[in-house]
């Protein structure tokens, strides 16, 4: 094989997610990416360290594209409607990448610079959101989690198919956020 021109560690990045959105996180090899880069596994190791740096950037891809999703959604709106807005976005990605959502709950190390900045931005997105319900700083991370827990157990159930009964999954996923919306007005409501 010779080598593809234009590959890079970006490339090989694409090329992963590539793997991983037709076949699955579990099928991702580095045979696979190579397959797809038209050149033999050795010459990705020019790019890249290996597979599990290739699953590392993988992962910061994914939780960059999710904080630019939910970023862009949240834009020009506070309180229940950036929230809405978030929610909103972060199923919106997960649906157009179901494959995806196990990068989204991969234990990141927040002593790695590029996790610790691309985890960062994704909280500071939904930190801008409950500004005007007016939590403490510790207040605020607290619901920050439990949101982040409860639309990433919906949309990675939704992934996997894990929702057996015919009911619609939109209006399940409309009385989740009217729940959580609800939830928080009342919280910020106690705590003042």
């Amino acid at each position: 094989m010779s080598p593809r021109a234009g590959l890079n560690q970006d490339a090989v990045v694409a090329l992963a997610l590539a793997v991983i959105d037709e076949e699955g996180a579990d099928a991702l090899s580095l045979a696979k990416i190579a397959e797809r880069a038209g050149v033999a596994p050795p010459s990705l190791y020019k790019h890249v360290t290996g597979l599990a740096a290739v699953r590392r950037l993988v992962d910061i891809r994914v939780l960059t594209e999710v904080t630019e999703a939910i970023r862009s959604a949240a834009l020009g709106h506070s309180g229940a409607d950036a929230i809405a807005g978030l929610l909103d976005a972060y199923r919106g990605y997960v649906r157009r990448y179901p494959n995806r959502a196990s990068a989204l709950a991969a234990p990141l190390s927040f002593a790695d610079e590029d996790v610790a900045k691309a985890m960062h931005g994704t909280a500071e997105a939904a930190f801008a959101g409950l500004r005007a319900f007016g939590f403490s700083r510790d207040q605020t991370v607290h619901v920050t989690r439990a949101l982040r827990a409860a639309v990433h157990g919906f949309t990675s159930l939704e992934a996997g198919g894990g929702f057996g009964l015919p009911q619609d999954l939109d209006a399940s996923f409309a009385t989740l956020k009217a729940m959580l919306i609800q939830g928080l007005s009342t919280l910020a409501r106690e705590e003042t």
